[in-house]
């Protein structure tokens, strides 16, 4: 299976075929609203700003598995990062990056860190 035949679900349970991004520079993100890095944010929507129009994509996957930082709904995250940061680029549901309910999205990167880097 390749990156582009994956499926994930937005913040609205839709499916998502990640083909639709094919021929674009991808930045997967999974993202934490309580921890250290959450100002993480402000940044990455500067780069998703300046270079969105170019074919750059973000995708944001939070995740609540490391220490429970991200407790929150998924619609509640999407709020906080919305007003808070004024985020605009596409976020997704709650994963898991590791473990045996890990996102088949994870598996794949993990397993072919090499070759998207």
């Amino acid at each position: 299976m390749g990156l582009y035949e994956i499926r994930v679900e937005d913040i609205n349970n839709n499916v998502v075929e990640l083909a639709q991004y094919k021929g674009k520079v991808l930045l997967i993100v999974n993202t934490a609203t309580k921890c250290f890095f959450t100002p993480q944010y402000e940044g990455l929507q500067a780069l998703y700003s300046k270079f969105h129009e170019r074919g750059f994509e973000i995708l944001d996957f939070p995740s609540n598995q490391f220490a429970e930082q991200a407790p929150e709904s998924i619609e509640d995250i999407n709020k906080f990062c919305v007003e808070k940061f004024e985020t605009t680029f596409p976020r997704f549901r709650k994963v898991d990056v590791n473990g045996k309910d890990e996102s088949i999205l994870y598996t794949y990167l993990k397993r072919h860190e090499y070759e998207t880097r």
